[in-house]
Protein backbone atom coordinates (compact mmCIF):
# COMPACT_ATOMS: atom_id res chain seq x y z
CA UNK A 1 0.00 0.00 0.00
CA UNK A 2 1.59 3.43 -0.90
CA UNK A 3 1.19 6.60 1.70
CA UNK A 4 -1.32 8.16 -0.81
CA UNK A 5 -3.66 4.49 -0.59
CA UNK A 6 -2.61 4.21 3.12
CA UNK A 7 -3.94 7.91 3.74
CA UNK A 8 -7.11 7.48 1.72
CA UNK A 9 -7.87 5.16 3.75
CA UNK A 10 -7.59 6.21 7.34
CA UNK A 11 -10.50 8.24 8.55
CA UNK A 12 -9.83 10.93 9.95
CA UNK A 13 -10.85 11.24 13.24
CA UNK A 14 -14.11 13.55 13.66
CA UNK A 15 -13.25 17.06 15.67
CA UNK A 16 -16.59 16.62 16.93
CA UNK A 17 -16.75 17.79 21.15
CA UNK A 18 -13.28 19.44 21.20
CA UNK A 19 -13.37 22.99 21.64
CA UNK A 20 -12.15 26.02 19.29
CA UNK A 21 -9.81 26.86 21.51
CA UNK A 22 -8.26 23.98 22.21
CA UNK A 23 -7.65 22.86 18.69
CA UNK A 24 -6.36 26.17 17.56
CA UNK A 25 -3.87 25.13 20.96
CA UNK A 26 -2.59 22.41 18.55
CA UNK A 27 -1.94 23.85 16.01
CA UNK A 28 0.27 26.74 16.86
CA UNK A 29 2.29 24.08 19.30
CA UNK A 30 2.53 21.87 16.67
CA UNK A 31 3.71 25.19 13.99
CA UNK A 32 5.90 26.44 17.23
CA UNK A 33 7.71 22.48 17.66
CA UNK A 34 8.29 22.34 13.80
CA UNK A 35 10.03 25.91 14.00
CA UNK A 36 12.24 25.55 16.89
CA UNK A 37 13.18 21.89 15.46
CA UNK A 38 14.01 23.70 11.99
CA UNK A 39 16.06 26.59 13.84
CA UNK A 40 18.09 24.39 15.71
CA UNK A 41 19.14 22.16 12.58
CA UNK A 42 19.30 25.21 11.03
CA UNK A 43 21.95 26.35 13.36
CA UNK A 44 23.78 23.43 12.93
CA UNK A 45 24.31 23.60 9.63
CA UNK A 46 25.31 27.24 10.04
CA UNK A 47 28.20 25.57 12.59
CA UNK A 48 26.69 27.74 15.34
CA UNK A 49 25.82 24.86 17.77
CA UNK A 50 26.93 21.26 18.04
CA UNK A 51 24.06 19.24 17.45
CA UNK A 52 20.16 18.83 17.26
CA UNK A 53 17.29 16.14 17.18
CA UNK A 54 14.97 16.95 14.78
CA UNK A 55 11.16 16.21 15.42
CA UNK A 56 9.67 17.08 12.08
CA UNK A 57 7.07 14.46 11.80
CA UNK A 58 6.62 14.16 15.13
CA UNK A 59 4.24 16.57 16.33
CA UNK A 60 1.05 15.07 16.04
CA UNK A 61 1.53 12.06 18.17
CA UNK A 62 3.47 14.52 21.35
CA UNK A 63 1.36 17.25 21.15
CA UNK A 64 -1.70 15.35 21.23
CA UNK A 65 -1.17 13.14 24.01
CA UNK A 66 0.95 16.30 26.26
CA UNK A 67 -2.26 17.90 25.42
CA UNK A 68 -4.57 15.65 26.58
CA UNK A 69 -2.68 14.71 30.33
CA UNK A 70 -3.86 16.08 33.53
CA UNK A 71 -2.73 19.20 34.19
CA UNK A 72 -0.83 19.65 37.77
CA UNK A 73 -0.78 15.88 38.16
CA UNK A 74 1.05 14.82 35.53
CA UNK A 75 4.53 12.89 35.59
CA UNK A 76 6.29 12.97 32.04
CA UNK A 77 9.66 11.09 31.25
CA UNK A 78 10.55 12.31 27.44
CA UNK A 79 13.24 11.00 25.26
CA UNK A 80 15.81 12.91 23.41
CA UNK A 81 13.35 13.63 20.50
CA UNK A 82 10.38 15.05 22.94
CA UNK A 83 11.16 18.19 21.45
CA UNK A 84 7.69 18.59 20.93
CA UNK A 85 6.31 16.86 23.97
CA UNK A 86 8.23 18.81 26.27
CA UNK A 87 6.76 22.45 24.71
CA UNK A 88 3.35 20.92 25.21
CA UNK A 89 3.83 20.40 28.50
CA UNK A 90 5.11 24.03 29.39
CA UNK A 91 9.06 24.36 28.01
CA UNK A 92 9.41 27.09 26.15
CA UNK A 93 11.43 27.93 23.26
CA UNK A 94 13.98 29.54 24.94
CA UNK A 95 14.28 26.85 27.34
CA UNK A 96 14.85 24.92 24.83
CA UNK A 97 17.31 27.10 23.29
CA UNK A 98 19.22 27.34 26.26
CA UNK A 99 20.02 24.07 26.32
CA UNK A 100 20.86 24.04 22.40
CA UNK A 101 23.47 26.34 23.00
CA UNK A 102 24.73 24.94 26.32
CA UNK A 103 24.11 28.28 28.39
CA UNK A 104 24.30 28.24 32.26
CA UNK A 105 20.28 29.19 32.21
CA UNK A 106 19.29 25.73 30.87
CA UNK A 107 16.79 24.53 32.94
CA UNK A 108 17.78 20.93 31.99
CA UNK A 109 21.56 20.61 32.99
CA UNK A 110 22.80 23.91 33.32
CA UNK A 111 24.78 23.80 29.76
CA UNK A 112 25.75 20.04 30.95
CA UNK A 113 24.51 18.26 28.66
CA UNK A 114 23.84 17.77 24.63
CA UNK A 115 20.12 18.68 23.84
CA UNK A 116 17.39 16.24 23.91
CA UNK A 117 17.79 15.40 27.91
CA UNK A 118 14.85 17.89 29.15
CA UNK A 119 14.14 18.41 32.29
CA UNK A 120 12.36 21.00 34.47
CA UNK A 121 11.09 19.89 38.20
CA UNK A 122 8.45 23.08 38.26
CA UNK A 123 6.89 21.08 34.90
CA UNK A 124 7.31 17.45 36.23
CA UNK A 125 9.54 16.61 33.36
CA UNK A 126 12.73 14.27 34.53
CA UNK A 127 15.43 14.24 32.51
CA UNK A 128 16.52 11.04 31.27
CA UNK A 129 19.68 8.86 30.30
CA UNK A 130 22.04 8.66 26.87
CA UNK A 131 20.80 5.16 26.86
CA UNK A 132 17.93 3.78 25.04
CA UNK A 133 14.42 2.90 27.12
CA UNK A 134 15.73 3.30 30.43
CA UNK A 135 13.29 6.06 31.05
CA UNK A 136 10.63 3.12 30.61
CA UNK A 137 11.28 2.06 33.74
CA UNK A 138 11.55 4.99 35.04
CA UNK A 139 8.74 5.87 34.56
CA UNK A 140 6.91 2.45 36.01
CA UNK A 141 8.68 3.34 38.98
CA UNK A 142 7.50 6.61 39.52
CA UNK A 143 4.07 5.75 38.80
CA UNK A 144 3.77 2.74 41.19
CA UNK A 145 5.15 5.72 43.71
CA UNK A 146 2.57 7.70 43.59
CA UNK A 147 -0.23 4.90 44.06
CA UNK A 148 1.74 3.61 46.86
CA UNK A 149 1.42 7.42 48.18
CA UNK A 150 -2.41 7.50 47.44
CA UNK A 151 -1.62 9.98 44.69
CA UNK A 152 -3.46 10.44 41.43
CA UNK A 153 -0.84 11.39 39.53
CA UNK A 154 -0.78 9.89 35.55
CA UNK A 155 3.32 8.93 34.26
CA UNK A 156 3.41 9.18 30.53
CA UNK A 157 6.74 8.06 28.86
CA UNK A 158 7.48 8.67 25.23
CA UNK A 159 10.06 5.96 23.48
CA UNK A 160 10.65 5.25 19.93
CA UNK A 161 10.13 1.61 18.40
CA UNK A 162 13.95 0.89 18.66
CA UNK A 163 13.18 1.10 22.43
CA UNK A 164 11.17 -1.77 21.77
CA UNK A 165 14.11 -3.63 21.41
CA UNK A 166 15.79 -3.42 24.62
CA UNK A 167 15.59 -5.13 27.84
CA UNK A 168 14.06 -1.98 30.21
CA UNK A 169 11.27 -1.80 27.85
CA UNK A 170 10.12 -5.81 28.57
CA UNK A 171 11.15 -5.03 32.08
CA UNK A 172 9.02 -1.34 32.74
CA UNK A 173 5.95 -2.68 30.99
CA UNK A 174 6.09 -5.99 32.95
CA UNK A 175 6.64 -4.12 36.13
CA UNK A 176 3.71 -1.89 35.26
CA UNK A 177 1.04 -4.29 34.61
CA UNK A 178 1.54 -6.39 37.28
CA UNK A 179 1.35 -3.82 39.87
CA UNK A 180 -1.45 -2.18 37.63
CA UNK A 181 0.18 1.62 37.68
CA UNK A 182 -1.29 4.70 36.23
CA UNK A 183 0.95 4.96 33.41
CA UNK A 184 0.89 5.41 29.68
CA UNK A 185 3.57 4.17 27.71
CA UNK A 186 4.04 6.26 23.89
CA UNK A 187 6.20 4.44 21.48
CA UNK A 188 6.11 6.68 18.35
CA UNK A 189 6.98 4.34 15.74
CA UNK A 190 8.64 6.23 13.20
CA UNK A 191 9.99 3.34 10.94
CA UNK A 192 13.55 3.67 11.94
CA UNK A 193 15.57 2.75 14.97
CA UNK A 194 18.35 5.74 13.60
CA UNK A 195 19.43 3.35 10.66
CA UNK A 196 17.77 0.01 10.95
CA UNK A 197 14.23 -0.86 9.39
CA UNK A 198 11.38 -1.88 11.77
CA UNK A 199 11.79 -5.29 9.49
CA UNK A 200 14.93 -6.03 10.96
CA UNK A 201 14.60 -5.63 14.53
CA UNK A 202 10.73 -6.47 15.15
CA UNK A 203 9.06 -9.76 13.68
CA UNK A 204 5.82 -8.47 14.42
CA UNK A 205 4.62 -5.41 12.13
CA UNK A 206 2.45 -3.82 14.89
CA UNK A 207 4.36 -3.67 18.25
CA UNK A 208 1.28 -2.78 20.16
CA UNK A 209 0.45 -6.66 20.08
CA UNK A 210 3.63 -7.07 22.31
CA UNK A 211 1.27 -5.33 25.09
CA UNK A 212 -1.12 -8.50 25.42
CA UNK A 213 1.92 -10.12 26.59
CA UNK A 214 2.47 -8.25 29.50
CA UNK A 215 -1.64 -7.51 30.72
CA UNK A 216 -2.13 -4.45 29.25
CA UNK A 217 -4.24 -2.66 26.44
CA UNK A 218 -2.22 -2.09 23.15
CA UNK A 219 -3.59 0.89 20.94
CA UNK A 220 -2.46 1.51 17.44
CA UNK A 221 -3.33 4.88 16.38
CA UNK A 222 -2.34 7.36 13.54
CA UNK A 223 0.67 9.51 14.73
CA UNK A 224 0.23 12.18 12.24
CA UNK A 225 -3.26 12.23 13.58
CA UNK A 226 -3.08 14.73 16.24
CA UNK A 227 -7.23 14.33 17.43
CA UNK A 228 -6.47 10.67 17.02
CA UNK A 229 -3.44 10.66 19.45
CA UNK A 230 -5.19 12.88 21.51
CA UNK A 231 -8.52 10.92 21.98
CA UNK A 232 -6.36 7.50 22.71
CA UNK A 233 -3.90 9.62 25.20
CA UNK A 234 -7.45 10.55 27.10
CA UNK A 235 -8.69 7.01 27.32
CA UNK A 236 -5.52 5.95 28.41
CA UNK A 237 -5.66 8.28 31.34
CA UNK A 238 -9.38 7.97 32.26
CA UNK A 239 -8.26 3.85 32.42
CA UNK A 240 -5.31 5.00 34.84
CA UNK A 241 -7.83 7.22 36.86
CA UNK A 242 -10.34 4.26 37.16
CA UNK A 243 -7.38 1.95 38.62
CA UNK A 244 -7.02 -0.17 35.57
CA UNK A 245 -3.77 -0.20 35.03
CA UNK A 246 -1.08 1.04 31.89
CA UNK A 247 -1.59 1.22 28.35
CA UNK A 248 0.35 0.74 25.56
CA UNK A 249 -0.27 3.23 22.72
CA UNK A 250 1.39 2.95 19.09
CA UNK A 251 1.57 5.83 17.05
CA UNK A 252 2.48 5.05 14.02
CA UNK A 253 4.40 8.24 12.24
CA UNK A 254 7.41 9.50 10.52
CA UNK A 255 10.62 11.38 10.86
CA UNK A 256 11.32 13.57 7.49
CA UNK A 257 14.26 14.90 9.47
CA UNK A 258 17.36 13.00 9.75
CA UNK A 259 18.55 10.83 13.31
CA UNK A 260 20.20 13.40 14.78
CA UNK A 261 21.91 16.49 12.92
CA UNK A 262 25.11 13.88 12.17
CA UNK A 263 23.47 11.72 10.88
CA UNK A 264 23.16 11.06 6.87
CA UNK A 265 19.95 9.52 6.21
CA UNK A 266 20.59 8.91 2.60
CA UNK A 267 22.28 6.13 3.65
CA UNK A 268 19.47 4.06 4.85
CA UNK A 269 16.01 5.26 2.88
CA UNK A 270 15.67 6.79 -0.32
CA UNK A 271 14.89 10.73 -1.24
CA UNK A 272 11.58 9.42 -2.90
CA UNK A 273 10.32 7.77 0.39
CA UNK A 274 11.02 11.26 2.74
CA UNK A 275 9.60 13.62 -0.14
CA UNK A 276 6.27 11.26 -0.21
CA UNK A 277 5.53 10.98 2.99
CA UNK A 278 6.13 14.92 3.52
CA UNK A 279 3.95 15.66 0.57
CA UNK A 280 1.24 13.04 1.46
CA UNK A 281 1.03 12.80 5.44
CA UNK A 282 2.51 16.06 7.00
CA UNK A 283 0.65 16.44 10.57
CA UNK A 284 0.51 19.73 10.23
CA UNK A 285 -0.60 20.30 6.57
CA UNK A 286 -3.42 17.32 7.15
CA UNK A 287 -4.73 19.19 10.73
CA UNK A 288 -4.32 22.49 8.89
CA UNK A 289 -6.66 21.56 5.96
CA UNK A 290 -8.82 19.54 8.85
CA UNK A 291 -8.89 23.04 10.59
CA UNK A 292 -9.38 25.25 7.17
CA UNK A 293 -12.34 22.81 6.13
CA UNK A 294 -14.49 23.26 9.11
CA UNK A 295 -13.90 26.87 8.83
CA UNK A 296 -11.50 27.34 12.56
CA UNK A 297 -8.37 28.39 10.48
CA UNK A 298 -8.03 31.78 8.54
CA UNK A 299 -5.53 32.86 5.89
CA UNK A 300 -5.27 36.16 8.93
CA UNK A 301 -5.91 33.13 11.66
CA UNK A 302 -3.06 31.31 10.67
CA UNK A 303 -0.36 34.39 9.89
CA UNK A 304 -0.98 35.87 13.14
CA UNK A 305 -0.20 32.66 15.15
CA UNK A 306 3.06 31.77 12.78
CA UNK A 307 4.03 35.66 12.88
CA UNK A 308 3.90 35.75 16.63
CA UNK A 309 5.60 32.27 17.56
CA UNK A 310 8.31 33.15 15.08
CA UNK A 311 9.11 36.56 16.78
CA UNK A 312 9.38 34.37 19.91
CA UNK A 313 11.65 31.84 18.73
CA UNK A 314 14.18 34.61 17.09
CA UNK A 315 14.09 36.15 20.48
CA UNK A 316 14.45 32.92 22.20
CA UNK A 317 18.07 32.52 19.69
CA UNK A 318 19.20 36.02 20.39
CA UNK A 319 18.96 35.21 24.33
CA UNK A 320 20.19 31.92 24.26
CA UNK A 321 22.84 32.99 22.40
CA UNK A 322 23.48 35.83 24.41
CA UNK A 323 23.33 34.24 27.86
CA UNK A 324 26.65 33.20 29.75
CA UNK A 325 28.37 29.75 29.58
CA UNK A 326 28.22 27.21 32.84
CA UNK A 327 31.06 28.64 35.20
CA UNK A 328 33.91 26.54 35.43
CA UNK A 329 34.50 26.38 39.29
CA UNK A 330 30.64 24.81 39.45
CA UNK A 331 31.56 21.71 37.16
CA UNK A 332 30.92 19.60 39.86
CA UNK A 333 27.67 20.89 40.88
CA UNK A 334 24.63 18.85 40.49
CA UNK A 335 27.11 16.26 39.99
CA UNK A 336 28.16 14.61 43.65
CA UNK A 337 26.40 15.32 46.86
CA UNK A 338 26.82 18.29 49.51
CA UNK A 339 29.25 16.85 51.69
CA UNK A 340 31.01 13.99 49.86
CA UNK A 341 34.85 14.82 49.24
CA UNK A 342 34.14 16.14 45.99
CA UNK A 343 31.04 17.24 46.37
CA UNK A 344 31.90 19.64 49.05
Amino acid sequence: MTIAQERAATEASSLEGLSEDLLIEMYAKMWQARRVSQRALALHRAGVIHLSVPSDGHEATQIGSALAMPPQRSVIFPYYRSWAAVQAHGMTPLDIFFAVFARSEDPSSAGRQMPGHFCRADLRIITTSSVIATQIPHAAGAALASKIRGGDDVVITYFGDGATSEGDFHEGLNFAAIHKVPAIFVCENNGYAISVPLSKQSAVKDLAIRARAYGMPGVIVDGNDVVAVYRATLEAVERADRGDGPTFIEAKTYRTGPHTSDDDDRGYRPREEVEEWKRERDPIMLFERRLREAGILTDERKQDIESRISAQIEAAITAAEQAPYPDAAEILHNVYAPGTPLGS
